[in-house]
């Protein structure tokens, strides 16, 4: 099987550059449909599905090798060579967003342009960094995922999707967490939530544009006004949106201020 098959990679789109995008825990390259087409009169738009999720090959799920997201990062430049990628726009939601900020040092060239949707490099209180949660909030979490998957999923997908008064995108959000494989979505909950990619963030050379949105329980306007101040020259646009799935909730705002930064 190829990279490509391994990782569901769809194409479209025409252009002289690529524009990759990546989803988040939980979800898969579904969750982009309301932006990618945006993009497709100008560049060759690359969706993919993270190994475990989505339509990837669920048999090459390696525990070992993604307890860290850096697994991850080391598929998406194995995806970008097999493209033969150079100067690419890459966008990447929640978790995905560090996962393509590793790829950018891993391959340098590969991507000119970060866009990062909700990123954070690390979810736990450290000091006088504030990642929004403590050590034992995180570890109850993980629990609670782990003793429960479904249930978890219906207490919190709503919660992270925010915007309450539009129940139909957090009963998505539920949906695609359900789908997930109970043992997978608890290994790459941890491998997730327990990061910590702070140290990297000023290794990033492309130039970068953090989304951030209001009320976003998983990376809070501290954290994304955190990564804009580590890597040197990105620029932050705060959202006219609430919760951490723009993408589904304001893909509107979300392809305008692409539009602006591109």
């Amino acid at each position: 099987m190829t990279v490509l098959e391994r990782n569901n990679v769809r194409l479209n789109g025409s252009g002289d550059r690529a524009m990759v995008f990546a989803h988040g825990f939980g979800c898969d390259q579904n969750m982009w449909r309301f932006v990618e087409p945006a993009f497709r009169d100008r560049y060759r738009t690359v969706l993919s599905d993270l190994v475990g999720a989505g339509r990837s090959d669920l048999s090459a799920y390696d525990k070992d090798k993604y307890a860290d997201i850096r697994g991850y990062a080391s598929d998406l430049v194995e995806i970008g060579r097999a493209l033969d990628l150079r100067g690419a726009v890459f966008v990447g939601h929640s978790v995905s967003a560090m996962i393509g900020a590793l790829a950018s040092i891993e391959a340098p060239g590969m991507f000119g342009q970060l866009i990062m949707v909700g990123p954070s490099p690390r979810y736990i209180d450290d000091g006088d960094y504030y990642g929004g949660f403590s050590a034992p909030q995180i570890e109850e979490l993980l629990a609670s995922l782990a003793d429960n998957h479904l249930g978890w999923s219906a207490a919190m997908a709503p919660a992270i999707m925010g915007n309450p008064d539009r129940p139909e995108l957090g009963e998505e959000l539920t949906n695609s967490f359900c789908r997930t494989d109970p043992e997978i979505a608890k290994l790459f909950a941890r491998a997730t939530f327990t990061s910590d990619n702070r140290a990297d963030l000023k290794k990033v050379k492309a130039e970068t544009l953090i989304l951030q949105t209001r009320d976003d329980i998983i990376a809070s306007e501290h954290v994304g006004e955190y990564v804009n101040r580590e890597i040197e020259g990105s620029r932050i646009v705060y959202l006219n949106a609430t919760g951490h799935c723009p993408n589904l909730s304001a893909p509107g705002a979300v392809i305008a201020a692409m539009n602006d930064f591109l």
